[in-house]
């Protein structure tokens, strides 16, 4: 069997997947911006972008204008392939990359992964605008809210078959396309996101841990935050006030932070300085202690693992949007959690029995629920402990690949060529 998968970047959610259908003896193409080449059996088909949106198109339709563009690279990449003949395709739907396929392939099924269905204002599901900080919105964001649906709504009404990687995720599309879409998480590696036996979980840590080249004694607890970029939507701005809070009440702490001085997601930058990012407005704000942060940056997935075995807390923040897999990543090292109390992590985390949830915008709650935590962390071991075995056994690799497979084998088997796949 050949499967064609269509993500603009390599290997995104896909790669677990494609590299198991590999060992099996299948074909697995991506087709993404990546950079041409192969790795571990896997073909890249490089699609370049011939244009885009322009500040002269309607500020609402640009990004629906950049997902056609996309669409029409990834068909002409692949018209010059006529030796791609895929039995499946699996694309990322909200890059538009899917689209044109089918005349490509007519008599090809497809599967699209959806993750977030946008909606015109917070009433709905939340706050993904943070007007708590002062921030007004301009009416035309809400406005374009409305029109970033628009390929996602193509994609749904086109595809063979859709999934979404958590019940909330799929709770924000439209009711009428709920019965076409599973839910499938992407899949937590645990070959590198486990507990690393005892040596490095605490209370049972006994010597020091070298974190981003320093040690860190062992009577210094360690809370961690993780976000792809530092941005308001992950509650950046309330990890850091609650951070402030917490050494007023216990001391002996240091907060390792990983990822980037980025937005990636939400409206930031609409209310920032030129060069400004949204950290450096935090740290405006008020005054920290910037001595008791270490700031690592991107890490290997390893050194993440590592840290987040060693962690007494790991804080998760978002508004209701799509899930990190930090906050799975953290729960799978054995972590202690402390998320906020929205609709994705309380899909994830049953407060006080695998974990803590405290309100997103109370940062004292959260200092709170954080002090009890790291002044006895024997205590908590078990909200870890529950979590890890929670991530073992619905949602590592080892669990999600035979749901994708059963998926697979299922839409596959609406089209012409009935292949099928040797299951695990």
């Amino acid at each position: 069997m050949h499967v064609l998968y269509v993500h603009q970047t390599y290997p995104a959610q896909f790669g677990q997947i494609a590299r198991h259908l590999v060992r099996l003896g299948h074909r697995c193409t991506f087709v993404t911006r990546t950079p041409a080449g192969a790795e571990e059996g896997i073909e890249r088909v490089q699609y370049r972008l011939s244009g885009g949106a322009t500040k002269e198109g309607h500020y609402c339709a640009r990004g629906f204008e950049n997902t056609v563009w996309q669409c029409d690279a990834v068909y002409r990449a692949l018209k010059k392939r006529p030796d791609i003949k895929p039995d499946l395709i699996v694309g990322h739907s909200g890059f538009g990359t899917t689209l044109f396929l089918p005349e490509l392939y007519p008599e090809v099924p497809l599967i699209n992964y959806f993750e977030y269905y946008f909606h015109p204002s917070d009433t709905k599901f939340g706050f993904e605008f943070r007007t708590d900080l002062g921030w007004e919105v301009p009416e035309m964001k809400h406005m374009r809210n409305r029109c970033r649906n628009a390929m996602m709504l193509l994609d749904l009404q086109n595809c063979t078959a859709a999934y979404a990687p958590t019940e909330f995720q799929k709770s924000t599309f439209p009711a009428e396309y709920h019965a076409k879409m599973q839910v499938i998480f992407d899949g937590v590696d645990r070959t590198v996101y486990h507990g690393y036996g005892e040596k490095l979980r605490p209370p049972v840590r006994r010597r020091g841990v070298k974190i981003g080249g320093k040690s860190v004694p062992p009577g210094m607890r360690i809370v961690t935050y993780v976000s792809r970029g530092f941005e308001s939507m992950r509650g950046f701005d309330i990890f850091m006030r609650a951070a402030r809070r917490i050494t007023e009440l216990y001391p002996n702490v240091v907060f390792v932070v990983v990822g980037s001085d980025r937005i990636t997601y939400g409206h930031d930058k609409a209310f920032l300085g030129p060069d400004q990012t949204f950290v450096q407005w935090v740290l405006e704000q008020e005054r920290f202690d910037l001595s008791r942060f270490m700031f690592l940056g991107r890490v290997s997935p390893a050194a993440l693992g590592r840290l987040l075995a060693a962690t007494d807390l790991h804080i998760y923040l978002t508004v209701p949007f799509t899930l990190s897999w930090s906050m799975m990543d953290a729960m799978s090292c054995g972590a202690v959690v402390l998320g906020s109390a929205t609709p994705p992590v309380q899909e994830m985390i049953r407060d006080g029995e695998n974990g803590l949830l405290a309100d997103f915008f109370d940062h004292e709650q959260i200092a709170q629920r954080a002090v009890a935590v790291l002044r006895d962390p024997a205590a908590y071991r078990p909200l870890g402990q529950a979590a890890e075995l929670k991530i073992e056994l619905m949602y590592g690799v080892e669990s999600v690949i035979p749901q994708l497979l059963r998926l697979y084998e299922s839409t596959a088997n609406r089209g012409q060529s009935a292949a099928r796949l040797v299951t695990c």
